[in-house]
Order: structure tokens, then sequence, then C-alpha cells
């Protein structure tokens, strides 16, 4: 398959394009969500021992979820570890001590361009308030969790599943 035509078919918060997709010898229309890229952390709080996670509202499960912190990478971000230092200082309130890579994946690559960087977070020192970005009307609430109790949770976003089971699997015994 190729991609021989793409235009813009919405262009508000999101965009969305509609290409034009040769298979062999049909041609194919599809349309694809163009979010851009974004970063997401399970953070831990090292002097606490525990998880920091947000919940908040999510049109997209039309309901309140519990996950890690996310966001989006802004243009003026140099890298994905940049803008994720940036979305964890806004919603936490903590900077960074440590950040290890856990994934670079697509989060639906059937239907949509976003690309999800995730990592690992350590933090130990609260500097700010977080709770998000009022001009981006961000409403979140922090949830400090012990390993336990992250266990027990079922994620509904499979960013949170995915690090949390990275975490069970690789980096527990060093804590």
């Amino acid at each position: 398959m190729k991609i021989t035509d793409r235009k813009i078919a919405y262009d508000g918060h999101y965009k969305l394009s509609k290409l034009t997709v040769q298979d062999g010898d049909k041609e194919l229309q599809r349309e694809r969500f163009e979010p851009g890229q974004a970063v997401a952390a399970l953070v831990f709080d090292t002097q606490k021992e525990k998880f920091l996670l947000v919940q908040q509202y999510r049109v997209g499960a039309e309901a309140d979820v519990l996950e890690i912190v996310a966001g989006m990478i802004d243009p003026e971000d140099k890298n994905p570890e940049e803008a994720l230092r940036r979305e964890i200082q806004e919603e936490l309130g903590y900077p960074v001590d440590a950040l290890i890579p856990i994934a670079e994946v697509y989060a639906s690559p059937g239907n949509s361009a976003e690309r999800h960087y995730i990592y690992y977070a350590e933090v130990s020192k609260q500097t700010g308030t977080g709770g998000g970005v009022a001009s981006e009307n961000e409403h979140l609430e922090l949830v400090e969790l012990t390993a336990e109790e992250l266990y027990k949770e079922k994620p509904l976003d499979a960013k949170t599943l995915l690090a949390t089971q990275w975490y069970q699997l690789f980096k527990q015994k060093d804590i």
C-alpha cells in the first residue's frame, strides 16, 4: 500500500486528513486522525514512595479517567523529554529527577497518526501546585497510590496499563 494523496478534511482543535491509498490496482479513500505526538509517564515520588497519577474527564471515554501524566508535544519543545518535564511540572508541580524511556507506540495505528513516547519518571520534591494549565481548561486531580493500590486499578487507557506492567516486570525490584 502507498499513500498517493493527502488533504486536510477538518482543521479544528485536532486535524483529520483524507488520504488516497493505492492498494495494488485499487484506489482507496481513508481518514486519519492527526492529533500530533504525545508524551506520558508513570511518575514515582521517591520521598513518599508513591505513584502520582491524575484523574480528569476525558471526552473519548465520556468519564473521569485515572491515568498517568500525559500531554502533547508542543512546537516549541525540543524533544519528547522536554515536553514531558513540562507536563509533569504543569500537572503535578514536580521537577523531574530521572527519566527512563519505556516505549514509543502508536495509540491506534489503524486510524490515528498519534505517537506516544512513554516513560517512567522519578520525582522527589513538589515545587508547584500542579493541577494543569487553566488557559488549556485542564482540571485534574492528583492521586497518590502505593504500588499495591496501583496494581489493583483497572486502567481504562492503554498507556497507563503499559507503563504499570512495565514497572511490574522490569523496575519493581529496584525500589
